[in-house]
């Protein structure tokens, strides 16, 4: 798969990642209306969580790690029939853990709602609340199990389109949940809303699977040859995930002590986070999904210079985007946060705290994508080590920064502890990496990095000034505070390819000479 075909397979994913992070923000404005960052708002993101925490590893950790990487091998090198041999063992060998995972949540929650957020047991209300939400919701790993098998599966075919657009119908599920369950039986339509939600990813990839040749078989197989190589990836991956879900649940668990860092905590890091990961995950999680099938290839064929000319181009692409959106959103921060989610239950202290941790979050921006590259092609070598070295390292970060950010910074401490381990995580994987492949042009990425920064920091210049001329003004309406943001987020994304292009970023005067010959062919035709 040349670059072209991997900017290509980005944009198809980018683009159902963009519906899908539309109409998400569409089901956390819902949320944010109806619960605020009260009690059932704390509830449901802790219940949601938990078994997202375990997404990772038998998720797009396991999708990643293990099936990507051996069904793109599979496919490339042996026979169809063991192909298909392998993906049913891997899928038999998921339903296994996921059930057994799904039963122990829903049998342990109290003991896990202890655990993940303490502060709670202060509140029996929000304490019971938080066990009832879990124990409906737990199964939800099981669904979410099959969603990232069926990726893993497809991916390996290079199709991206129908994994993809999955999530796409679980936030349009959960929004027709909040719109007609929510007002009739509250918080439990939500949770009703992800398991539909997640019942409906899951058959949209049934037709898919089906036309490249996956059939289930009557004899349930656990043995294979290959059960030990899965293993032998997964195993340092899921601890690797454990290290990071550490990471997460000690936010976690900061955050619902109300009496250091305020109400409302681990809300606010929800809401924030859901913001910061939109350029994330429309583009950086994107071009990583996209890059790992190549990457795997790369490896398989040798090609070492492929590889390495495929992770320069990939980090040079992410920050030529995220850079100058951390800039924006750290920028705009205070406005994005109020126009899309203070009203109702979601107050004006709702938007302080969220703003807080939205602003210190961005900063690690470019590190949480670079991060999804360079871990895309430690597993494409078929090391699921060395991430988990350097996310445990980056965990102690997080850990110190946390106790010693979160008093002065309050939330907002949390979020720069995040950032900052993030960056340091993203800096030791890319030497290692580096010291075991040869240079991936660093010179090259390093002169982009730098351009981008300065043309990102010319855009923040002109945003900041804006916002005062536009924004800071009484009396505005709703929809006239919009129009003006939304004016003044394209007048910025303008000055920021202008600047790019006058600073030489290489992947923004491509975009312009790819403009320009097109702008030519259509002249012609016409």
């Amino acid at each position: 798969m040349s670059n072209k075909k991997l900017i290509r397979s980005t944009w198809i994913i980018s683009s159902a990642t963009t519906a899908s992070r539309v109409l998400g923000f569409l089901r956390d404005i819902l949320i944010a209306q109806q619960f605020g960052t009260g009690i059932f708002a704390q509830a449901f993101v802790v219940a949601f969580r938990l078994p997202n925490m375990l997404r990772d590893m038998v998720g797009e950790g396991a999708t990643n790690a293990a099936i990507v990487p051996i069904l793109t091998e599979y496919r490339h090198v042996r026979s169809r029939e063991e192909y298909w041999e392998v993906a049913r063992i891997i899928l038999n060998m998921m339903l296994v853990v996921l059930v057994l995972l799904s039963v122990a949540g829903v049998v342990f929650a109290p003991l896990l709602v202890r655990i993940i957020a303490p502060g709670f047991v202060r509140s029996p209300e929000m304490f019971s609340t938080t066990v009832m939400l879990t124990r409906i919701i737990f199964p939800y790993i099981l669904l979410l199990g099959m969603v990232a098998y069926s990726k893993g599966v497809l991916n390996s075919f290079h199709y991206f389109t129908a994994p993809a657009f999955a999530p796409v119908v679980l936030n349009a599920t959960m929004i027709l949940a909040l719109l007609v369950l929510c007002p009739i039986i509250g918080i439990k339509g939500l949770v009703a809303g992800v398991l539909l939600g997640g019942i409906f990813e899951v058959l949209i990839q049934v037709h898919p699977l089906r036309k490249r040749g996956f059939r289930l078989e009557k004899n349930f197989r656990l043995v294979h040859p290959i059960v030990k190589r899965i293993g032998k990836l997964l195993l340092p991956r899921a601890v690797g995930t454990a290290v990071y879900q550490i990471s997460v649940l000690i936010d976690t668990m900061l955050a619902s002590f109300a009496w250091i860092v305020g109400p409302g905590g681990i809300a606010a890091l929800y809401y924030s986070n859901r913001l910061v990961q939109l350029p994330l995950a429309v583009f950086g999680i994107s071009l990583a999904t996209a890059a790992l099938p190549k990457m795997t290839k790369e490896v398989a064929s040798n090609d070492m210079e492929a590889l390495k000319s495929t992770i320069s181009f990939s980090l040079r692409t992410v920050f030529t985007i995220m850079i100058p959106a951390a800039v924006g959103l750290m920028i705009l921060a205070e406005p994005i946060v109020r126009i899309l989610f203070q009203r109702g239950e979601f107050t004006g202290y709702s938007t302080s705290i969220t703003t807080s941790a939205l602003f210190f979050y961005s900063i690690g921006l470019f590190a949480y994508a670079g991060i999804k590259i360079l871990v895309g092609a430690y597993y494409s070598m078929g090391d699921t080590r060395t991430p988990v070295k350097t996310a445990s390292m980056a965990l102690g970060v997080n850990l110190v920064l946390n106790l010693i950010l979160m008093w002065p910074l309050k939330i907002g401490g949390l979020a720069l502890a995040t950032s900052i381990a993030a960056i340091t995580n993203f800096m030791v994987l890319y030497v290692i990496l580096r010291r075991r492949i040869g240079d991936v042009g660093t010179s090259r990425i390093v002169s982009s990095f730098l351009r981008t920064c300065a043309a990102s920091l010319v855009m923040g210049v002109f945003t900041f000034f804006m916002l005062q001329v536009f924004l800071r003004v009484t009396g505005l309406s709703s929809i006239m505070y919009f129009a003006r943001l939304m004016f003044m987020v394209f007048l910025s994304g303008i000055i920021y390819l202008i600047s790019a292009y006058l600073l030489g970023v290489e992947s923004v005067r491509k975009m312009f000479r790819l403009a320009a010959v097109k702008m030519r062919i259509l002249r012609k035709e016409n």
